[in-house]
């Protein structure tokens, strides 16, 4: 445990932290999933703009890389192609 209280402080914003980038990534694997179960073509690029949306915002806070948020989106375009 912290012994000072600037490491208790600190400890606490991390976990705060870690559970929202918990749950955007959460957010990030089932649209991803929902766009790769989806049948319709017109519903799955509709979905692709969602995720990408998704994507986007997760890279401008950190959560995760750009370059992952870029490969991820050009990963599930190319199988919509398909």
């Amino acid at each position: 445990m912290p012994t000072h209280r600037s490491a208790e402080k600190r400890m606490k914003t991390a976990e705060k932290a870690r559970q929202r980038n918990r749950r955007t990534k959460s957010l990030i694997r089932g649209a991803a999933k929902e766009l790769s179960v989806e049948k319709d073509a017109a519903k799955k690029s509709e979905k692709l703009k969602k995720v990408s949306s998704i994507l986007d915002k997760a890279a401008g806070k950190n959560v995760i890389h750009k370059n992952k948020a870029a490969r991820t989106k050009s990963r599930l375009s190319k199988t919509i192609k398909k």
